[in-house]
């Protein structure tokens, strides 16, 4: 399998793998549910921008308001049952489909006035009559209260059993629902329970325990109150379930008519009462005293306005929801978790290939493209869990750095152990620290090349064992590279007796020109010093004076890692090499130590002592080179 071949296949596993990762991550959170709170601002955030949905048709608001109690102020609201009774005859006369009243009318005005003892005893039997009446002619609803585990008869609170006597049929589940409202972690009320008292207690024992919306619903579609499960909008809806509430809109998205003008002479031709015909009529508390108001998603704290809702309205969304049969429903999971994949693998793949602050980039611009899907999806009355998405992209995100920092740290350690035979410690730091690593496949640069040879060393070899040879290279090469490398020089290869060395690669030196020259006349110095120990340890043996020759060229040549794919080494190549070379070549024939080209000696840029000027045939090349014997540097 070829380089190019294996790089994309592990590209392609790791990305996979990255995927994977943020998918289960993405898809564990919603399981457990950890992350909802989070998918709750989004929602609520969706329902704030959408505004107002769509209008109700099939269910409208009747409100006891200020202006109804500011008409009759003297009398206590425990005492309203006659005027209950006129507003639903009223609702009756225009033709209102079911009256749900979301008041608990727990205690009986005939009960006081009997107890009080204020009017006579057959007055006191009568006044609740006409209120008792309307409940007996059906289609009315009342409402009770669950404040318990719904055990026992104490965990309801319930209408007067005057009230209840009068009930059809003596029918409670269905004619009173409970009007709780259950809400969410953060206090919210976003869905609604179908069966408000769960367990067999309350049916067993005859009691509530429909939720008051379904039972509406229930009476104006005519399904029974005691079924297993109810149908609504074309779907089955089972009795453990719990439904989001699709909102028709912020507070005040229901037209309401103020409860006095069912009350008012000739109501029924009020176009505003006559508009309430063929509808679902929820009466319930609209007065600022009063304490049934709850958070809902446009209420939340984050970018909402802090309005609240009031029970009747979310009772009448309620039952919206299900007579409209307009429901708001979650992703399928099949769907999701395809979504989760194909969108995750996708950033993992497309961040591999990108540097690190692209990716962030695009992780960032997915989020919000992420976010505006999932508001178009929601306007569609589809709930996808965005907020569990972006966990899993920011997942990608970091699996990504991870992996950079990985294989970045491998590349730094390859590159290490790859120059550290080459360069000084500190060059090797310095590469490290570079916020960019050498292009190891090859590239162009100015640089200064330094080729060195040993004068006679054949005679050397024929007069010296091979065991000493081994041992005068060794120690020479030794004292050699270390003034090579002081001056950031890369040691490219040992040819023999010869040293090639470069000054410019792979870290970029400006001063190259500089540094070579320098380097080559320490490197001189230590030949003449190394004379001294050749004499004393090889005393006697008729050996030639050891010397050495010194070629130094400046120019563009290739550098990176150069070979096949069997053998590699990082080397330069190109003109520039060939004429280093050479002119290391010709100080045998000049008697000069140093030769550098006219090229580096212009690139010196500081005091240097030259001797003769030499114009010098090199093989490969018609034109001659001008070369410079080096002397001293300053």
């Amino acid at each position: 399998m070829g380089l190019a071949r294996r790089l994309g296949h592990n590209t392609a596993m790791i990305a996979l793998a990255a995927a994977l990762l943020a998918t289960v991550v993405a898809e564990g959170l919603y399981r457990s549910g950890v992350a909802t709170r989070i998918e709750y601002l989004y929602t609520d955030l969706w329902h704030r921008i959408a505004g107002p949905r769509e209008a109700p048709r099939h269910t409208a608001l009747v409100m006891l308001d200020d202006p109804t109690l500011n008409e009759r102020p003297d009398e206590p609201l425990a005492f309203w049952t006659p005027h209950f009774a006129k507003a639903v005859a009223t609702l009756r006369e225009v033709g209102a489909r079911v009256v749900a009243i979301d008041f608990i009318f727990s205690g009986s005005p005939e009960r006081w006035i009997e107890k009080l003892g204020l009017v006579g005893r057959e007055a006191s039997r009568n006044y609740d009559q006409p209120f008792r009446r309307q409940i007996n002619q059906g289609g009315v609803l009342l409402a009770g209260f669950r404040v318990g585990a719904g055990d026992t008869v104490n965990d309801f609170i319930l209408p007067s059993p005057d009230y209840l006597l009068a009930l059809p049929n003596l029918d409670l589940p269905g004619h009173v629902g409970l009007a709780n409202l259950p809400s969410d972690a953060d206090g919210a009320v976003r869905r609604f329970a179908l069966v408000a008292a769960p367990g067999e207690f309350a049916q067993t024992q005859g009691l509530p325990h429909l939720s008051f919306g379904l039972l509406a619903a229930a009476a104006a579609t005519g399904q029974d109150s005691r079924a297993a499960a109810w149908r609504f909008g074309g779907r089955e809806l089972p009795a453990a379930r719990a439904i989001p509430i699709a909102f028709a809109g912020p507070p005040g998205s229901f037209h309401t008519v103020s409860f006095r003008k069912l009350l008012a002479p000739n109501a029924a031709s009020d176009p505003e009462v006559h508009a309430l015909a063929g509808k679902v009529v929820v009466i319930g508390a609209g007065y600022a005293s009063m304490n049934d108001l709850h958070p809902t998603p446009y209420s939340t704290s984050i970018g909402g306005a802090n309005t609240l809702m009031a029970g009747p309205e979310i009772q009448a969304n309620v039952i919206e929801t299900l007579l409209a049969g307009r429901f708001l429903d979650d992703v399928p999971a099949a769907a999701r978790l395809a979504m989760f994949a194909v969108v995750l693998g996708a950033l993992a793949w497309f961040g591999m290939s990108l540097p690190a602050w692209r990716s962030a980039v695009l992780v960032f611009l997915a989020i919000q493209v992420a976010a505006m899907a999932a508001y178009l999806l929601f306007r569609q009355n589809l709930l996808f869990p965005v907020a569990h998405l972006q966990v899993g992209m920011l997942v990608v995100l970091v699996c990504l750095a991870l992996l950079r920092l990985t294989r970045e740290q491998r590349e730094r350690e390859r590159i290490g152990q790859m120059f550290g035979r080459y360069v000084s410690p500190q060059v090797v730091t310095a590469l490290l620290e570079s916020p960019e690593l050498p292009e190891l496949g090859g590239q162009t640069r100015q640089i200064s090349v330094l080729f060195s040879d040993i004068r006679n060393f054949t005679t050397f070899s024929e007069k010296l064992s091979a065991r000493e040879v081994v041992e005068l290279l060794n120690t020479y090469l030794e004292r050699a590279c270390k003034v090579l490398l002081a001056e950031g020089a890369t040691i490219d290869k040992f040819i023999g007796d010869a040293i090639m060395a470069e000054f410019g690669a792979p870290l970029a030196q400006p001063d190259h020109a500089r540094r070579a020259l320098r380097a080559a006349v320490a490197l001189r110095g230590v030949a003449m010093e190394f004379r001294g120990w050749v004499g004393q340890r090889f005393a006697g043996r008729d050996l030639p004076e050891f010397d050495i020759g010194i070629g130094v060229h400046s120019g563009e040549a290739v550098i990176g890692n150069i070979g096949s794919s069997v053998r590699m080494e990082y080397t330069a190549i190109g003109d520039t090499v060939n004429i280093a070379s050479r002119l290391e070549g010709q100080t045998k024939e000049t008697g000069a130590h140093i030769l550098a080209s006219r090229d580096t000696v212009s690139m010196f840029g500081g005091e240097l002592k030259t001797g003769a000027l030499h114009r010098l045939a090199v093989k490969g090349r018609v034109a001659p080179v001008e070369a410079f014997e080096i002397v001293d540097v300053a």
